[in-house]
């Protein structure tokens, strides 16, 4: 392999759709052997633990886990390579508020046929990865794209103390 091969960087989006394929894959035949309520158990616990665990190493990464912090990684990580199109409609020491209005996770999980397990693999560990990043903010989101609504909407929020 020569340099240029090796200097390739693989944005979050096009992480995603490598991993669907086989991720779909294993769940389903661990679906076929255990059943399918045990598998997504397994799934949803996994998926939370690598998503509690980003929300760590992204905070180490951008070396803070404030509001701040957060915004830049909405910005320069979930939504790199035009991923997501996002609108801010709040943002200060207190608020992050923002809808997608665009989702190309939803699209590429639609694109497979597994959409149904887009919500799973994707806006899930949206909750799960502020547990890892600030479990002092919390994440409002009441509507996906995933789920068919016309955007996402993000709102995360400082606990009050």
């Amino acid at each position: 392999m020569d340099k240029k091969e090796c200097d390739i960087k693989i944005t979050h989006l096009m992480r995603r759709e490598i991993q669907a394929p086989i991720v779909s894959s294993l769940i389903k035949a661990f679906t076929d052997k255990i059943g399918y309520n045990n598998a997504m158990e397994i799934v949803k616990q996994v998926v939370r633990e690598d998503a509690i665990s980003s929300g760590r190493t992204l905070a180490d990464k951008y070396g803070g886990n404030t509001l701040r912090e957060l915004s830049k990684i909405a910005n320069e990580v979930w939504a790199s390579d035009e991923a997501m199109k996002i609108n801010i409609i709040k943002e200060d020491e207190d608020e992050l508020c923002f809808n997608v209005t665009s989702c190309k996770y939803a699209n590429i999980y639609e694109k497979l046929g597994i959409k149904e397990l887009g919500c799973l693999l994707s806006c899930s560990r949206d909750f799960w990865f502020m547990e890892g990043f600030n479990p002092e903010i919390e994440l409002i989101r009441t509507k996906t794209i995933m789920g068919g609504s016309e955007c996402c909407d993000f709102r995360y929020v400082r606990k009050v103390q």
